[in-house]
C-alpha cells in the first residue's frame, strides 16, 4: 500500500467517524467512499456490517468498477453503495470523495416537493447547485446509475427524493464540510417550517451569498476580506477532535 492510499484510507476512516459522532449514520445502511488515484478507477467503501463507529483505516474495503474486492479475504459491501458510488466516481473526474446519508432532516427535506428552499447562510451555499433524484425504490438497479448521474449533473450536492443526501468532493474534508452544512441547512428548514410564516432573503442576496462562500476566485470589492482556507481549517480541527475522541480510527 502507498502512501496516498494510506493518507486516504485514514481520511475517509475520520469521515465516517465524523458522520457517527454527528449522529448522521443509520446503522450499517449508508455509505461514504473516496477513489484512489490510477486509472484502475478503484474506491474504497465501508464493509457491510460495520457501524460506523466501527469503521478503521484499515477494515475499509478497495473494490473495482465492477464491485469485487481488489484484496483478498475481503468482506463484503452494500450492494445499493455499489450502485451509487461507482457510478458517480466513473463519471465525475472531480468526484473523489462520495458521502449519502438517511438522516431525519435530510430525509424530511427529500419529502417535500421543493427541495431545500434558501432560507438561511447554510442553505445559500447550495443556492441553485442541487441536483434532485426521483426515487426508483432501493438502489440495487443498475439500470438506475445513467439517472442517478444526469441528476447529480455538474453539481456536488444531491437530494435523493424521499430518501436521503449525497454530496461529493475533490477531497475527503470538501465533500464532509458540503455534507455538514447540507444536514444544517435541512435541519433549520424543518424547525423553521415548524415555526409558521417564513422570511427568505431577497434574490440578489442570495446570489451574492452563493458567490462568496463557492467561487473562491471571484472578484472581491476592496472592503471585502479574504476567507478561501475555511475547509481546510475546519478538517484540522475536525481531526483534532477525532484524536481526542477515537484516535484509533486511523488504524
Amino acid at each position: 500500500m502507498n502512501h496516498l492510499e494510506q493518507r486516504l484510507r485514514e481520511d475517509l476512516a475520520a469521515c465516517y467517524r465524523l458522520v457517527a459522532h454527528y449522529r448522521m449514520s443509520d446503522l450499517i445502511f449508508t455509505h461514504l467512499s473516496v477513489r484512489i488515484p490510477g486509472p484502475e478507477h478503484h474506491f474504497l467503501i465501508n464493509p457491510y456490517g460495520l457501524l460506523f463507529e466501527e469503521i478503521t483505516a484499515s477494515n475499509l474495503v478497495k473494490i473495482d468498477m465492477q464491485g469485487q474486492p481488489v484484496d483478498a479475504h475481503s468482506q463484503r459491501v452494500n450492494p445499493a453503495g455499489f450502485v451509487i458510488h461507482s457510478a458517480i466516481h466513473a463519471a465525475r473526474e472531480d468526484a473523489q470523495c462520495v458521502l449519502h446519508t438517511h438522516t431525519r432532516a435530510g430525509c424530511a427535506v427529500a419529502c417535500q416537493p421543493e427541495g431545500l428552499l434558501p432560507l438561511n447562510q447554510f442553505a445559500l451555499t447550495f443556492h441553485k447547485r442541487i441536483g434532485y433524484h426521483t426515487y426508483e425504490g432501493v438502489a440495487l438497479d443498475l439500470d438506475e446509475q445513467a439517472r442517478l448521474v444526469a441528476d447529480l449533473a455538474d453539481n456536488d450536492v444531491m437530494i435523493l427524493r424521499n430518501h436521503g443526501l449525497l454530496t461529493v468532493g475533490r477531497s475527503v474534508a470538501e465533500a464532509f464540510i458540503r455534507l455538514f452544512y447540507l444536514e444544517k441547512a435541512c435541519e433549520v428548514q424543518i424547525a423553521a417550517q415548524a415555526g409558521g410564516a417564513l422570511i427568505l432573503p431577497e434574490r440578489a442576496v442570495c446570489e451574492r451569498t452563493r458567490a462568496q462562500l463557492n467561487e473562491p476566485n471571484r472578484q472581491r470589492s476592496t472592503r471585502e476580506l479574504d476567507n478561501t482556507d475555511g475547509i481546510e481549517l475546519a478538517w484540522r480541527a475536525l481531526l483534532r477532535q477525532l484524536e481526542r475522541i477515537a484516535p484509533d480510527y486511523r488504524q
